[in-house]
């Protein structure tokens, strides 16, 4: 995804999560031919925007670069996308849906970090006799992961729930039914936290795709709404402990890394 490659020197994930996948027998397309690169002015708001853009992903060519609709910004085309650097280059911001406004300086997404808050608020309203926990005795890190048991990652992610102990990281699973409330797929999630063992129930669903059918009074629709207020886009969906998105499958120890990172950055920012 292009939005990745401006956004990687930031530590951002890319989305493994369950939605379509190309065709094996598409046909390749012939090579584009290479723009050239944009070579605006040394001292210029133009120069600034080039080498903001470069701060976050040097690999990166920006094809051009010219005034902005927005006051104070300017208009930069990279990879076919269209991003906006304030004229003092701190700035970028990438329009469009889960559009982010990022501190190049600081190397900081400030979209996720006031995301972040408000999800925490909105956890905070699942009991937590409500969640679905696989933790090792004395974990590191907590995540939240909203989950489905229909979707390929998340069986992906479930299968290596003891890697991911054996990291230090305890994953507490909530529901999010991606076909919808009243779906088939929405009255296995029900019969999951329905069950007698919730654990073990939902390790068979995901393994097997078989479930007993239950039914009882649930918080199911209700994880389901705040996934959706919580800007959910595809399951499965990782939040960290302050609320931090941190992609959807990430391996084991990928996942560790990220969130040392996570949990040192925050250390430093409250120093």
């Amino acid at each position: 995804m292009k939005r990745i490659l401006l956004v990687a020197a930031l530590g951002a994930i890319s989305l493994s999560a369950c939605a379509k996948t190309p065709q094996a027998d598409q046909a390749t397309p012939a090579a584009a031919a290479t723009p050239a690169a944009a070579k605006p002015a040394a001292g210029t708001a133009e120069a600034r925007a080039v080498d903001a853009i470069a701060q976050l992903n040097p690999n990166v060519e920006v094809e051009s670069v010219t005034a902005a609709p927005l006051p104070g910004f300017r208009e930069a085309i990279v990879g076919g996308q269209v991003v906006y650097v304030s004229d003092d280059g701190r700035y970028l911001f990438l329009p469009g849906a889960g559009g982010a406004l990022f501190d190049t300086q600081a190397k900081k997404n400030l979209s996720e970090a006031a995301l972040a808050g408000m999800r925490t608020r909105l956890l905070a309203t699942i009991p937590q006799s409500e969640r679905i926990v696989f933790a090792p005795p004395n974990p590191v890190h907590t995540v939240t992961v909203f989950t489905d048991v229909e979707c390929g990652y998340c069986r992906k992610l479930h299968s290596e729930i003891a890697e991911y102990n054996a990291q230090g990281i305890a994953v507490e699973y909530l529901a999010f039914p991606r076909m919808g409330i009243g779906s088939e797929d929405f009255e296995k999630m029900v019969s999951v936290w329905c069950a007698s063992d919730r654990k073990k129930a939902l390790t068979e669903a995901k393994t097997s795709g078989k479930v007993i059918d239950k039914d009882c009074k649930n918080t199911v629709t209700m994880q389901y709404n705040v996934g959706q207020r919580a800007g959910l886009t595809g399951t499965p969906m990782i939040l960290a402990e302050d609320g931090t998105q941190l992609g959807g499958y990430v391996p084991p120890k990928a996942l560790r890394e990220a969130l040392d990172k996570l949990a040192a950055d925050n250390r430093a920012a409250g120093a």
